[in-house]
């Protein structure tokens, strides 16, 4: 195995090159942002200037920065998305994450591409094939057990292809790249950064005979993915990149949740660092912080770990896809203008600006946010808050409500600050040669640098303090990216050496690591693609498989796939078809599964198994369920209009030429 196999790298996101530049503070190994476009958040675009300096203050800690290029793309982006690329490869980034393989057909700059979420990686075979096709890297389906991907990690070569797993943020609930609900209802592609975020609405679940099941509940928004617990435990499956989601975040997120899961990682490299298999963090330096990281300060759902230790019946944000944050108190007395509380611990405290919340009788949640707070009793844990909003609109607000906090001002004012602090460690010798003195610097990569200058040497006239003064003040590396772990002085005497000479030596002696460090930098090498041409492992595609150019079109028919139906953003899938797959099962969630009412008289006679409905307005979708892979489908069909309009537009950015594919598509069967 390779030294790379046993190193660890820390993903996070960035909206903007500044909360970028935040991250690698709080010792992210690389992070990933959306450049000028394509990218599958349409609205977390960067300009190439702003990528380029973020890639400058990440490689001085050998960070490395990914850029998303992982929408599909029409047959008239394709150039503008090649020219894109090598933008961004001049300007020094590490890789570029991709969806679609049009891209590995055209003439790409020599970078490094890595499979993103949306190309649904979950068996062996699919990333097998993407790792011989020339991915780098690949980021395998959230929904994926640790023995999957241990099965993925024996089917792949470390050595070649490096797995990547998120283990933090928002979880979409549809298999990534899989769900076309927000394209039909709206015409805003999810595969084209555009999702309209159906999965977060409120449903009512009805039957075929129109019973309710359940009566709005938004039963397909999923917790927040939380992977705290399983860090070792993906290690050991084989998992090296632990992706953060949120490109759409802000700063006190990115901060708070990379400094948590770096010091979960450093953690874990320490524990095993006399193993057999010792593991290593893949950038340069450490990081400390000025507060405790701490993934419930954001906002979140709640958490889950998903499917990675097997299935769960409550990986469900059902009440309510907002943050219902943390217990704080019960409400004790209802004024006109104010509200009293009793915290559940009394040596916390309530702030201006705090932001608290409950649940109204119908289980929404409401939030109360807090214009002034007044002690009544801090010992006792009793407060009053006056709210900003007018009491008589706070529905359902009695006494005995419970009440979270889902904001904390002072949290947050501690993370507007200044927060973290990464160096480089560094051994610093500094000795006297024939006209005066050097200091060399070796930092924990290796690299070295030596500054010199001429002094007449002099002997110290405190000779015993003399050795502790010099190596104390060589070791003040101040605001650089350096701190000294050692200094060794060696002098043949206890020669004097004034400040004034001693730190613009040390400044030149840093300054000239700094260049050795940027002059020693390498880049990623490009992935290996496997010739002859691999067979892709199925020789038949159907809208699933996201193809909407002709370059992809002619990259699986290169690999051996024999019938290629377009994209569902084609506009040629009309009638009813799966406008979500997903490993989430709304009847699993309900206790309703055959499975789980075996044995139980009467559940099955109750509620038909399927099909289920779901309804939100005049919208309907259709579930079905596939019990052999233990999946559930999302059925319904592109509205007239949505597809009238969208087809004009195909038609207007292809300057009149349609795209031509196979048109022989499978059918689709659903299991029982």
């Amino acid at each position: 195995m390779s030294l790379q196999d046993f190193q660890l790298e820390l993903l996070a996101p960035a909206r903007t090159a500044e909360i970028g530049i935040e991250a690698v503070n709080h010792g992210a190994d690389a992070v990933y942002i959306g450049g000028p476009g394509f990218g599958a958040r349409s609205s977390a675009d960067n300009s190439i200037a702003d990528i380029e300096r973020l890639v400058a203050h990440a490689h001085r800690f050998n960070s490395r920065i990914f850029v998303t290029m992982n929408t599909i793309l029409r047959d008239d982006e394709l150039e503008p998305a090649r020219k894109q690329a090598w933008q961004l490869y001049e300007a020094g980034v590490d890789a570029l994450i991709v969806q679609d393989m049009g891209l590995l057909a055209i003439d790409m700059p020599p970078l490094q591409l890595h499979a993103s979420t949306q190309t649904d990686i979950r068996t062996p075979e699919k990333a097998r094939f993407l790792q011989d096709v020339g991915l780098s890297q690949i980021v395998l389906a959230r929904e994926l057990t640790a023995r999957q991907i241990a099965a993925i990690r024996a089917a792949t070569d470390p050595e070649k292809c490096t797995l990547e797993f998120f283990i933090h943020g928002a979880l979409c609930v549809a298999y990534s790249g899989q769900c076309y609900i927000s394209a039909a209802h709206t015409g805003r592609s999810a595969n084209r950064g555009e999702c309209s975020q159906a999965c977060r609405l409120p449903y009512q679940v009805v039957d075929d005979k129109g019973r309710f099941v359940a009566h709005d509940k938004h039963v397909l928004s999923m917790k927040d993915n939380n992977q705290s617990e399983n860090l070792a435990a993906l290690v050991d499956a084989g998992i090296r990149s632990f992706k953060i989601e949120g490109r759409y975040k802000d700063m006190g997120y990115v901060k708070n949740i990379t400094a948590h899961y770096r010091k979960l990682l450093d953690r874990l490299i320490e524990d095993r660092q006399y193993s057999d298999q010792p593991l290593a963090r893949s950038s340069s330096g450490s990081t400390t912080f000025t507060f405790e990281p701490d993934p419930n300060q954001n906002f979140n759902r709640e958490f889950t770990d998903y499917f990675v230790q097997g299935r769960q019946i409550d990986i469900g944000a059902f009440d309510s896809p907002k943050n219902p944050g943390q217990p704080i108190g019960y409400v004790t007395k209802v004024n006109p203008d104010s509200v009293e509380l009793e915290l559940n611990d009394h040596s916390k405290a309530l702030s201006n600006g705090d932001g608290l919340c409950y649940y109204d009788l119908q289980k929404e949640l409401v939030g109360l946010a807090i214009n002034r707070a007044e002690a009544i009793n801090a010992a006792k844990g009793l407060w009053r808050v006056f709210p900003k909003d007018p009491l008589p609109g706070l529905k359902d607000l009695r006494k005995g409500v419970e009440v979270n906090r889902n904001r904390d001002v002072n949290w947050t004012r501690v993370l507007d600050k200044k927060s973290s602090d990464r160096r480089i460690g560094v051994w610093a010798v500094l000795a006297e040669t024939d006209g005066g003195m050097a200091l060399t610097l070796t930092d924990e990569d290796g690299f070295t640098a030596t500054a010199s200058t001429s002094l007449p040497l002099e002997l110290a006239k405190d000779a015993a303090s003399a050795l502790d003064t010099l190596r104390a003040n060589v070791s003040k590396m101040g605001t650089t990216i350096f701190a000294a772990l050692d200094v060794q002085v060696q002098f043949s005497q206890p020669w004097f050496v004034p400040a004034s000479v001693l730190n613009p030596l040390r400044r030149e002696a840093v300054e000239a690591l700094e260049r050795a460090r940027t002059q020693g930098f390498v880049r990623l090498a490009p992935g290996h693609v496997v010739e002859p041409p691999v067979a892709y492992p199925e020789d038949t595609l159907s809208y699933l498989a996201n193809v909407f150019n002709q370059a992809a079109h002619g990259f699986y028919a290169k690999h051996g796939v024999k019938v290629i139906a377009p994209a569902y953003e084609a506009i040629e899938e009309l009638g009813e078809v799966s406008l979500m797959i997903t490993k989430h099962c709304v009847r699993f969630s309900l206790s309703l599964c055959p499975k789980q009412a075996k044995g139980v008289t009467g559940v099955q006679g109750q509620v038909k198994a399927e099909p289920l409905q779901l309804i939100n307005g005049k919208e309907k979708l259709t579930l079905r369920f596939d019990c052999k892979p233990c999946e559930m489908h999302v059925v319904g069909k592109m509205k007239t209009g949505v597809a009238n309009q969208s087809r004009l537009e195909l038609l207007e950015a292809a300057q009149g030429v349609p795209m031509t594919f196979h048109k022989t598509r499978p059918k689709q069967e659903f299991g029982h």
